[in-house]
């Protein structure tokens, strides 16, 4: 009987990919919503979640990796050999007990940023990245831990800051990139490496010839221009044998030192200088073919790319204007390298709101934005559009997601946006599973993702005192500003959970204040009942539903949880009860966005007084 046990745990553990001790329906649905638009994915009912073994699986579309990062006890992951896509998020980096990860041979690709573990160090020892589309590496040092790395085989630009302090790495895959960097001081100790490839890069810099022995010559091919010295150029005998002489041989050398006519010193100086401005005019020269070279792999993404084809036909001379950061000197071409090619590895939306597709890319200086194309621009004059952007640039406000820059190159006009780490609102609210959670397993984290009434209350009403600024009249002008599409995806959230109203639309002004402080009302009521999809027929429903006076059964379940502060029910009724006056009919009758500050200001939790702004 034992061994027929036996076998059947034996055969348990093998047909099934994901590892588990017993059964988690907290864990099964976070599962299930990372993979959700995966598609060939079949997920396992028990649960909680060690390890997730799926490659050659066929796997195909994006994983949703913030909320994967939720498994707290996720230890092994190997998606490798699928056609995964999109970027992966800092917060999937978070989880304290991952030790290896292999994501290999997929089509994932950006900037990848490496942040923090959540509640102490980074347990994570193996790492396999190859084969992918990564243009860089960010916060690499915060895996100390890391013993194997392979990001061999990607678009990587620059070696990856802080790679240096990872001593206890002992393989190192860089090849196949087209990698900038200086050896020895951009690797880790090569005392502490057993492996070593820098092939295939534009490294500069020099080792010794009994490195290059160590780690084989193909470590070093077309790795750039290094050069190999011997050990005892290296070591600096010269300087062992200078030690030993005798003190009237140090006398002899002083004054002969001094006896120098101060013509020779002259011209000694000016040979240094010139070979000062050799070296520079090299380094310059040198720069610049990299900058070709990069602008030139941008012009093949985007001709790769049938939808972003427009890249390689727009003016690649034409000036980026920052606001924010007048000094920063850039250009069309450096913006489609900083974005990958505008290609889809870098995308982080097809379509937001009435504008165009939206890119991730870090500019220089390690600046993390978005780039927005504004395709309802395409016909509009240059001067025109030149204005409405200064405009738009004008708008200052801690709920106004800033405009730090634009472009005009021909038709083609782009935005530059501060990026926020932490999305959008509607991936905030709807990410996580619905219905009431099992509290018991949920960590701090989880909750700041799922949102309690205070964390909501934050938001709403910092997305009114924002959509009030915008109706008062911006730069003192008293013109109003209205939006026009106000959704949960167009308000993006700060590290502080403090909104940003993005896509605001200076070159056609759509809409009405009424028509904001409709809007308004479908989001608080997103916001209070969790609810997606909403429409005029559904708005109407939940009026109903208000003024039937079944406002409880409406609240979401998440937040109605046991131990939950008394006044917290009474808070999120009265919200709703705004959002009901804001979705009334007669847009006469509906309030103003400054009288809405105050109704939603008056509901304010007790306990979340302290950090709301007044």
């Amino acid at each position: 009987m034992k061994n027929l046990l036996a076998l059947f745990s034996l055969l348990c553990f093998s047909f099934f990919p994901i590892s588990f001790s017993k059964c988690n329906i907290s864990d099964h649905g976070l599962l299930s919503l990372a993979f959700h638009q995966v598609l060939n994915f079949h997920p396992i009912p028990c649960q909680p979640i060690h390890n997730i073994t799926l490659p050659s699986r066929n796997l195909t579309g994006s994983v949703s990796w913030t909320v994967l990062g939720n498994l707290s006890s996720l230890h092994f992951v190997d998606l490798s050999n699928n056609s995964l896509q999109g970027s992966i998020p800092t917060q999937f980096w978070s989880v304290p007990s991952l030790e290896h990860v292999n994501l290999a041979r997929n089509r994932l690709g950006g900037a990848l940023r490496l942040g923090p573990v959540r509640r102490g160090r980074s347990s994570l020892k193996y790492l396999y990245l190859s084969q992918n589309r990564f243009t860089s590496v960010v916060n690499i040092s915060h895996l100390n831990a890391l013993e194997v790395l392979d990001i061999s085989s990607n678009k990587i630009g620059l070696v990856p800051v802080g790679l240096n302090n990872l001593t206890k790495l002992v393989h190192l895959d860089l090849s196949h990139n087209s990698m900038h960097g200086h050896v020895p001081q951009d690797l880790p100790p090569f005392t502490g490496l057993r492996f070593l490839n820098i092939s295939y890069n534009n490294f500069s810099g020099e080792v010794t010839v009994s490195i290059q022995k160590k780690f084989g010559k193909s470590a070093f091919i077309k790795a750039g221009n290094i050069k190999f010295l011997n050990s005892s150029s290296v070591n600096g005998t010269t300087s062992k044998n200078s030690t030993s002489q005798k003190p009237r041989e140090h006398k002899r050398t002083l004054l002969l030192a001094i006896l120098i006519p101060i013509s020779a010193i002259i011209i000694l100086s000016l040979f240094l200088c010139t070979l000062c401005m050799i070296n520079k005019t090299r380094i310059k020269k040198k720069h610049h073919k990299a900058n070709e070279q990069a602008v030139k792999d941008a012009i093949a993404l985007a001709i790769e790319d049938t939808e972003t084809s427009w890249v390689a036909e727009a003016k690649w001379t034409a000036p980026v204007v920052m606001i924010e950061k007048p000094l920063m000197q850039l250009t069309f071409a450096e913006l489609a390298v900083a974005a990958s090619g505008f290609g889809r590895e870098s995308q982080l939306a097809e379509r937001g709101g009435r504008s165009g597709p939206a890119y991730r890319a870090v500019l220089p200086g390690d600046l993390h934005v978005v780039i927005r194309v504004v395709e309802s621009a395409h016909d509009m004059p240059e001067q025109e559009a030149i204005a409405a952007f200064r405009n738009l640039g004008q708008l200052r406000h801690p709920n106004i997601l800033p405009l730090l820059g634009y472009c005009i190159s021909g038709r083609e006009k782009l935005l530059i946006y501060e990026y926020m780490e932490r999305g959008d609102l509607h991936r905030w609210l709807h990410e996580l599973p619905a219905g009431t959670p099992n509290t018991d397993e949920w960590d701090d984290d989880t909750w700041e993702v799922a949102g309690d009434w205070p964390s909501r209350h934050r938001i709403a009403l910092g997305i009114a005192r924002g959509l009030a600024f915008l109706h008062q009249g911006w730069a003192g002008s008293g013109k109003p500003v209205t939006h026009g599409h106000l959704v949960l995806t167009n308000i993006l959230l700060g590290d502080d959970l403090e909104p940003r109203i993005a896509d605001i639309g200076p070159l056609d002004n759509a809409g009405t204040p009424e028509g904001d402080v409709y809007q308004f009302g479908v989001v608080l009521f997103e916001l209070m009942t969790g609810r997606n999809g909403w429409d005029e027929s559904s708005v109407n429903w939940l009026r109903g539903q208000v003024k039937e006076g079944k406002e409880l059964d409406l609240l979401d379940d998440r937040i109605l949880i046991e131990g939950v502060e008394p006044d917290w029910q009474r808070q999120m009724v009265g919200c709703l009860h705004v959002g009901y006056l804001c979705t009334a009919q007669s847009p006469e009758k509906r309030p103003t966005m400054q009288q809405v500050v105050g109704l939603v200001k008056d509901l304010q939790p007790v306990s979340a007084t302290s950090s709301v702004p007044s």
